[in-house]
C-alpha cells in the first residue's frame, strides 16, 4: 500500500518506549494508549476499546508532552497531528 506522508514514520523500538498517555484535561485521569509510529507531523495511537477521545488533546510520551488533533480514526487506531 503507498501511503502519501509528508513525514517519514518510524515504529518505536529499541530504547524507546511504546506507551505513551493521554491528557484530556487537568481533572480528567490520564488515558493509557500504545504508540504504533512516529514521524516529525504526528503519531499512530492505539487505544484501549470503548475509550472515546475529544478532538484535540495532549500526548505525554516519556517527558515531551505534545498537543495533537485528530486526523482520523480506525477503530481502535488514530491517527493525530501534532500542532
Amino acid at each position: 500500500m503507498v501511503q502519501n506522508r509528508r513525514f517519514a514514520r518510524v515504529k518505536p523500538g529499541g530504547r524507546i518506549s511504546s506507551s505513551g498517555k493521554i491528557a484530556i484535561d487537568a481533572k480528567s485521569p490520564l488515558i493509557d494508549c500504545h504508540i504504533i509510529d512516529y514521524g516529525a507531523g504526528g503519531v499512530c495511537l492505539q487505544v484501549n476499546p470503548g475509550v472515546v477521545l475529544p478532538r484535540r488533546f495532549e500526548l505525554i510520551h516519556g517527558a515531551i508532552k505534545k498537543k495533537c488533533r485528530v486526523a482520523w480514526t480506525n477503530g481502535r487506531r488514530i491517527g493525530v497531528a501534532f500542532q
